[in-house]
């Protein structure tokens, strides 16, 4: 899904925003799905303590050819993330992902890491192993503009899975950004698996979503979606401070609150230099509202659950969106929630609306889903009905296992 484009330097606001607007939404029919799934690395034979940088690499040489093609990455803390290529239907995104995320822990752990598919890291404290330039630049843009400790938690503690649909065709972008942004606080809820953070019950079901609930706005909040999906996002993206100035040795931090639009419009000069459109797709990437298009639509609020929840909640969300008989379905139910995001980070399905919005739009998807799906979904219903997530399960393995092999074991 990636495009490139000829680098040319900004000379105003508006060059910028027709730069952003050019590649906001692409006109594509709905059914391609992409999904991305992070889960933390445990060394087996020390859970507290992360796994060391080289050795991550090193074991991540060894892993066999994927069958479904997935690339490889690792976030700041050494949290493993295999994205998905597209594929044609969310069945084939589902098996693709299982079947290397199957080779891929198998690999790590005949090593003696374990992947741990959880919304938080629930036993060690925020640290940063991976030495790439532009993670320390954020942690210092961050650090600066007070949200320092909070964005060391995102980087180093939280883990996610991540759908990514079509927008479709042009007279559906706005109806589709509104809907896939509304699912967000049900689909916190119903992912929900991060209780925990460094050793400790956090109070919230959903701890990751507390976390981005509480950095910077301004790049984190959901997107004021008007008439115009297009403005909307490009107003969004020009108002956002600039995070990062690349150099030839890697990024400088920004220290300052400089909206893009200050810096395209040579208001606040930055790096001693006008920004390029290379400096504006950068700067594009270092936004992480819930629902971010890129062409295509990012889902971005789920939390990253065990085997037997996982793929049910990618079909549900995509559903949602993609499938005609729900969608109608989901756009009711989820609508008196749509902005119910501390609720969902609080008390998760505990609150009964999310719990009906939840209820209702997994039965949805339960009756379109495809025979290889039936019982995962018919465990995520039965969950649902019971008030359960992800959190429920991980808070019970903690009681009788302790936190060490709850978390060592929260893939399986």
């Amino acid at each position: 899904m990636a495009t490139t484009s000829t680098v040319e330097t900004l000379s105003n606001a508006d060059e910028a925003a027709e730069h952003i607007a050019r590649q906001a939404f692409a006109d594509a029919q709905v059914g391609t799905v992409g999904l991305e799934l992070e889960s933390h690395t445990v060394e087996l034979t020390v859970p507290h303590r992360r796994v060391a940088w080289n050795r991550l690499g090193e074991i991540a040489d060894s892993v066999p050819d994927l069958p479904g093609s997935s690339a490889i990455t690792f976030e700041p803390g050494g949290a493993v993330e295999l994205s998905g290529p597209p594929h044609a239907d969310v069945w084939s995104a589902i098996s693709s992902m299982r079947a290397d995320h199957s080779i891929l822990t198998s690999t790590y752990r005949a090593a003696g890491v374990a992947l741990a598919s959880l919304g938080t890291d629930p036993l060690r404290t925020p640290e940063r192993v991976n030495p790439g330039a532009r993670y320390a630049a954020m942690a210092s843009h961050f650090g600066a503009l007070g949200f320092g400790e909070t964005a060391l938690q995102m980087m180093t503690c939280t883990a996610s899975l991540q759908v990514n649909v079509q927008a479709g065709p042009p007279g559906q972008w706005r109806d589709r950004f509104a809907l896939a942004q509304q699912l967000g606080p049900t689909m916190a809820a119903l992912s929900a698996s991060s209780p925990m953070l460094a050793g400790r019950r956090t109070g919230y079901r959903n701890t990751r979503q507390w976390i981005w609930d509480n950095l910077d706005p301004g790049r984190c909040a959901p997107v004021e979606i008007g008439s115009d999906p297009t403005e909307s996002w490009v107003r969004y993206a020009l108002r956002a401070p600039v995070m990062l100035v690349r150099n030839k040795e890697g990024a400088d931090a920004v220290v300052t609150h400089v909206p893009f639009q200050s810096w395209a419009d040579g208001s606040v000069p930055l790096g001693g230099r006008a920004p390029t459109t290379e400096d504006l797709d950068y700067h594009l990437t270092t936004l992480f509202p819930p629902v971010r298009p890129r062409r295509w639509l990012e889902l971005r609020y789920l939390d990253a659950a065990p085997d037997w929840w996982w793929p049910a909640l990618a079909f549900t969300a995509v559903a949602a969106l993609d499938d005609v008989r729900v969608a109608d379905i989901a756009a009711e139910a989820v609508e008196p929630v749509g902005e119910a995001w501390d609720a969902a980070a609080r008390i998760g399905l505990e609150d009964r609306a999310l719990h009906a919005a939840g209820h209702r739009l997994v039965s949805a998807a339960c009756a379109v889903a495809p025979p290889e799906l039936a019982a995962d979904m018919a465990f995520l219903l039965e969950r649902v009905e019971q008030g359960r997530c992800p959190a429920d399960d991980f808070i019970e393995n903690v009681a009788e296992y302790g936190v060490e092999k709850a978390f060592s074991g929260a893939s399986q």
